[in-house]
């Protein structure tokens, strides 16, 4: 899955001149978190909620109320905004996003075109919603969790229990713990898990949790 499929397409921008007060509203009224900074066409910095509340007026201020709005209409975009933008291109894939929200420690990304021009924005909340439907989480499905071993022919192996009882999975994963074992996540209609439990055991991987989501 790509980033053009989850993003939100033609984002509303500000520019770098426009006021601090011009921003809060826009995100006040949208119930934004950020705006990308556009000028000519081009990505020149991104202003966030956290910004605004870093420039907010300290309660404990002896300035009056028209001051403070006087020097809030003042303050510009430019003079505050983020310019290292980390941004992501359209045709990437969603788990390249994800990983730069991880690593970078942000809640979302300013999706460009080759030329520089911003086209929309992903979200933490858009790679959420992404995973929930990449693993069919509301289709009420059983999720199995399987010890495995890391050796060659295990997915055949699994898949042909699969395959002879009859049940479609819906959805497979496997991960490393912490402690270097490795499990495998199944998502599938079962009707009867003490079959399968019982043909996988055979096998060698064990089931060692069982529930129904969704």
């Amino acid at each position: 899955m790509f980033v053009e499929q989850r993003m939100t397409a033609n984002p509303i921008t500000i520019t770098s001149t426009s006021t601090i007060a011009d921003a809060s509203e826009l995100m006040r009224t949208n119930k934004f978190r950020r705006l990308p900074v556009v000028d000519g066409g081009k990505l020149v910095g991104l202003i966030t909620d956290r910004d605004l509340r870093e420039v907010a007026p300290s309660p404990a201020t002896t300035l009056s109320i028209f001051e403070l709005n006087y020097l809030l209409a003042k303050m510009q975009i430019k003079d505050i905004m983020q310019k290292k933008v980390i941004t992501i291109q359209a045709d990437a894939t969603v788990e390249e996003a994800a990983l730069l929200l991880y690593n970078h420690r942000i809640g979302g990304l300013i999706v460009v075109d080759a030329a520089g021009a911003v086209i929309g924005v992903i979200t933490e909340t858009d790679i959420f919603k992404c995973f929930v439907d990449i693993m069919g989480l509301n289709e009420g499905k059983t999720r199995l969790t399987i010890d495995v071993t890391d050796k060659i022919g295990i997915l055949n192996e699994i898949t042909e229990v699969f395959s002879e009882l009859s049940i479609n999975i819906s959805s497979m994963v496997t991960y490393t713990l912490p402690d270097g074992k490795k499990e495998m996540v199944i998502r599938a209609a079962i009707p009867d898990t003490v079959v399968l439990s019982e043909r996988l055991a055979t096998l060698g991987y064990p089931i060692n949790h069982i529930v129904h989501i969704g």
